[in-house]
């Protein structure tokens, strides 16, 4: 593509903590070639936090090397996390009166800002509310979906 069209070829793995050794050997080869002179392609490794460990063992060193700009995502801000509870509560046509205050804030401490997490928690916390018949989830309700999730 880089070749023929003049344009970058850009390369996203996902949940890249999982890529094996012999992945991670491989990617380094593939940008051995022509390294020194142009880039034929872009790498994105998106993981969890602990991929950083994981390319920081001597046998990677030679690829951490090529990597130019590292990004690590803290999380929401307790305000971030409030505001896209309430934003996806309201896309899926709920009122923000469904969830008292305090209820939001025990959902984005205890998430610690990940989005991911806040799904899943707020999914419970609503499935839960339902069954319980409350009309407002509040921190009883947020507490026991996370304990909830702590079993699965």
């Amino acid at each position: 593509m880089f070749k023929e069209k003049r344009r970058t070829f850009i390369l996203a793995i996902d949940e890249s903590q999982y890529l094996n050794a012999g992945i991670f050997r491989d990617i380094k080869m593939l940008m051995n070639v022509y390294f020194d002179s142009l880039d034929c392609f872009a790498l994105i490794f998106i993981g969890q936090p602990y991929l950083v460990s994981i390319l920081e063992k001597p046998v990677h060193e030679s690829l951490k090397q090529r990597i130019i700009i590292h990004y690590n995502y803290e999380g929401l801000s307790s305000d971030e996390a409030k505001d896209y509870i309430y934003s996806r509560l309201e896309v899926a046509g709920g009122a923000r009166t469904i969830i008292d205050d305090a209820a939001v804030h025990a959902v984005a401490n205890s998430c610690q800002g990940i989005p991911r997490l806040i799904n899943s928690l707020m999914t419970d916390a609503l499935i839960l509310g339902a069954q319980l018949q409350k009309t407002v989830i509040d921190t009883e309700v947020v507490l026991a979906a996370g304990n909830n999730l702590a079993l699965r």
